[in-house]
């Protein structure tokens, strides 16, 4: 087709760019620059600060409000200055966008509902962390990234109303700073999808069903948004990216036929990300909207050939995701434009931004003071990502030759990082060409393995243990900072480490915990703790990203070949299994979380990269085992997570996953425990790939769901030993012990009690010690309960 709205071929007078090349690049007049949302935590993690305030009685609600306006204030700032011409609104959040949504269409949980009547701000949290008396929204990863979302909870009795309080608050007051301002909202179908049976509903009930009944709801927001100045309202659907049945597809053309019909409503972009769109592209491309975003980066570049197949957009806005908003490198100009220009003509209009929103990627890569200067030119935060989407629109709309200053730079860099020995190392690269399959397989199967571990072990049934981390407190984030700055020597910080694993250990004895830890007192960080200590990987100051609500993590950046130069985690297990004659774990980051909690190189295939991790990791394990450790655990909680939303890429991925897995922990004996452990997921569809890991133990994060897992387990006849978590470590309340017997004996369904582990959700390192003291009284008491139960022990 021929674009109706821009240039389909190069104005009459072609510009010359700094090369001296002739501009032919087609020409879109009006193209614009935009993104999909911002960081929200502040340059310096002020809403984290502002919010934990609150929670502890420290900062009014009004203060909360005001340094939550100033951070708005400033990003919108921040956009307009980098040269973005429509700014997101709504894409903040005090704690998830989700749970925002959650209220705006008023489908508040009935045991939260008096809480948020009584005191809105209050019942927000209270969904997000629960009480002593209400339980929090289960969370779990918003599709293949480390971002949590709170799952709505709805059934046939749920009833919408329609609160668009914060949606056109903040809409106005980016329209006060004489920005032009788009509103962004999850999708309805989208959340629908997203959401679960609330309790008390049919376990069967399908959330989608009540899209008839939410469509009127949206349609009352957007006719709030377009009266309070909205031109155009961004609706996110991503959940229409993965495998989608007929009739899912089919309701996503009826809710953007009706909304597209509305009289009452400002113009509508539609968003997808994440991936290539599929199935979904056709049935929006006929609804009436005014746009469509979607992704071309990575996997989803094939999103290309699937519009041209579709006949293009006419008539239609197209925001073109050319710039990855997940990863940290810079942006391939000349790539972005090639594809930019084929897009001209498949669209009425054709504007600029990054893949999806800059949630996910650190605010500001010219903060970071200690990276080589050289890396530190490869790389691209969100502010840098601004940056690029305006100097795109700017090429796309006057020419490459407006752009030539930047786009020689911008082969420079790209190809200074290619020829770097920064990211090649021979030596790491002729080992990962010798391994063979013999090396991603335990000496002896698990029949032999687990007779061997018993025998050795001589653990009770349904054994006791955590996840591996606790709390890590004021004092010993104090000495780490005191470490960094100068105050005190490596002596007096190794002491204050010691003294803290020794506390560790005495109170796990105490509690009668059966599998120790020592606790992870020296990580900052289960990822970045290793980075720090492997070849190839960068660690930033200031790279913060929100996980959960106001839990931030800093991602390390893995930028080239990875191998490991010492011994990383040994001196630390060796001296907290010399204070007990009880087994201590070993505890190792995984290489598939390796790779998905940092940002990882992009120029070459993830399984490489990921072999290279893990045969690092494999050297840490034996090197464990040498120093006589008989149980190592090594954390996958990213497994689940980084699995592909189209179900043909899964079978690929899974492969080298599950073999990078097996690498690492293949170089031990038979009667050496390997565990493995994973966070917030739906596993049912990952059991094979768990059973293939072959590892001998595995927790995995069950209580919010209300130990579902224990059923998957139960259906899949799971073969091994597993610990499904008994107490949500993520939410302030301490679980009594009736309450966690309750959670084991509907363990006990699944697995028998030679194979069911008692142990939390996750690490205990964000919570507090008299809630942990507790909490862990509570599970051993309720494990010696369950235990006496059994037949024969009564």
């Amino acid at each position: 087709m021929t674009a109706t709205g821009a240039h389909a071929a190069s104005d009459p007078q072609d510009a010359t760019d700094t090369t001296g090349t002739t501009d032919t690049t087609p020409r879109a007049s009006t193209a614009r620059a935009t993104v999909h949302g911002y960081p929200r935590q502040g340059p310096g993690r002020e809403l984290k600060k502002a919010i934990e305030g609150y929670w502890r009685g420290r900062v009014s609600a009004e203060a909360l409000h005001t340094t939550a306006a100033g951070l708005r204030r400033a990003n919108w700032r921040a956009m307009a200055e980098a040269g973005l011409d429509e700014l997101p609104t709504g894409d903040f959040s005090y704690y998830d966008h989700v749970l925002d949504t959650t209220v705006m269409v008023g489908a508040v949980p009935e045991r939260h509902r008096a809480a948020v009547e009584a005191d809105p701000l209050d019942g927000y949290f209270a969904m997000a962390r629960g009480t002593q008396e209400a339980a929090p929204l289960e969370m779990t990863k918003w599709f293949d990234t480390n971002y949590h979302y709170l799952v709505p909870e709805l059934g046939p009795e749920t009833v919408f109303r329609a609160d668009s309080g914060k949606q056109t608050g903040e809409l106005k007051e980016a329209l006060a700073l004489g920005v032009e301002a788009r509103p962004v909202l999850v999708g309805p179908v989208t959340y629908l999808l997203l959401a679960k049976p609330a309790p008390g509903a049919p376990e069967d009930f399908e959330p989608l069903t009540l899209l008839e009944r939410l469509l009127p709801v949206y349609a009352e927001v957007l006719a709030d948004l377009r009266a309070a100045g909205a031109r155009w309202v961004q609706l996110d659907e991503p959940a229409l990216v993965p495998d989608r049945t007929h009739g899912q597809l089919a309701a996503a053309g009826r809710a953007y036929r009706e909304l597209g019909g509305l009289a009452d409503r400002p113009r509508l972009l539609v968003a997808s990300y994440f991936d290539r769109l599929e199935e979904a592209l056709p049935v929006l491309a006929k609804t009436p909207v005014e746009g469509l975003a979607l992704d071309f980066t990575g996997p989803a570049a094939a999103n290309l050939d699937a519009l041209a197949a579709a006949g293009g957009l006419p008539g239609k806005r197209l925001v073109a995701g050319v710039i990855d908003g997940r990863n940290v490198w810079i942006n391939d100009y000349a790539r972005s434009m090639t594809t930019l220009g084929t897009l001209l003509g498949l669209a009425d209009r054709v504007d600029v931004a990054p893949s999806c929103s800059l949630l996910h990627v650190p605010l500001d890569a010219g903060a970071e003071r200690d990276i080589d200067p050289q890396v530190a030119r490869w790389l691209a935060f969100a502010a840098q990502k601004t940056a690029e989407a305006a100097t795109l629109a700017r090429g796309l709309s006057q020419g490459t030759g407006a752009i030539g200053g930047e786009l020689a730079a911008n082969r420079a860099d790209l190809a200074s990082r290619a020829a770097s020995p920064l990211t090649h190392d021979a030596a790491v690269r002729a080992r990962t060409a010798a391994v063979t399959e013999a090396d991603a397989r335990r000496s002896a199967p698990y029949a032999r393995r687990t007779a061997a571990q018993r025998t050795r072990l001589g653990l009770p049934p349904l054994p006791t243990t955590t996840i591996g981390s606790f709390p890590q407190t004021g004092e010993l984030r104090a000495a780490r900072a005191d470490l960094r700055a100068g105050r005190i020597d490596e002596a007096a910080y190794e002491r204050r480490i010691a003294a803290e694993i020794r506390e560790v250990v005495s109170f796990q004895e105490e509690a009668g915990l059966d599998v120790l830890v020592h606790g992870e007192p020296e990580r900052n960080d289960m990822v970045q703790y290793f980075a720090e200590r492997l070849t190839g990987y960068l660690a930033t100051r200031h790279g913060w990203v929100q996980s959960y609500g106001t839990r931030y993590v800093r991602p390390p950046i893995c930028a080239g070949d990875v191998s490991r130069p010492q011994p990383m985690t040994v001196r630390w297990t060796q001296y907290a299994q010399s204070l007990t004659t009880r087994p201590v774990k070993g505890m190792l980051t995984g290489p598939v979380t390796m790779l998905a909690w940092s940002f990882v190189r992009d120029d070459q295939p993830a399984a490489e990269t990921a072999r290279q991790v893990a045969l690092a990791l494999r050297d840490e394990v034996c090197e464990l085992e040498a120093a006589g450790t008989a149980v190592i655990q090594v954390d996958e909680p990213a497994l689940r997570e980084t699995l592909p939303l189209r179900a043909a890429d899964r079978p690929g991925y899974l492969a080298w996953a599950t073999e990078a897995f097996r690498l690492t922990t293949s170089g031990v004996r038979a009667d050496t425990q390997i565990h493995t452990h994973m966070c917030y997921a739906e596993f049912g569809d990952i059991l094979r790939a768990i059973d293939d890991l072959d590892a001998d133990v595995i927790s995995l994060e069950a209580a919010r769901s209300r130990m579902q897992v224990a059923d998957e387990l139960a259906a899949h006849r799971y073969p091994r030993e597993a610990g499904p978590g008994v107490y949500d470590i993520h939410a302030p309340r301490v679980p009594g012990a009736d309450e966690v017997a309750a959670l084991l004996r509907k363990g006990l369904t699944a697995l028998p009690a030679d194979r069911l582990w008692v142990n939390p959700d996750c690490g205990l390192k964000t919570r507090g010690w008299p809630e942990v003291r507790a909490s862990l009284a509570n599970l051993t008491a309720a494990a010696r309960t369950v235990r006496g139960e059994l037949p024969g022990r009564a």
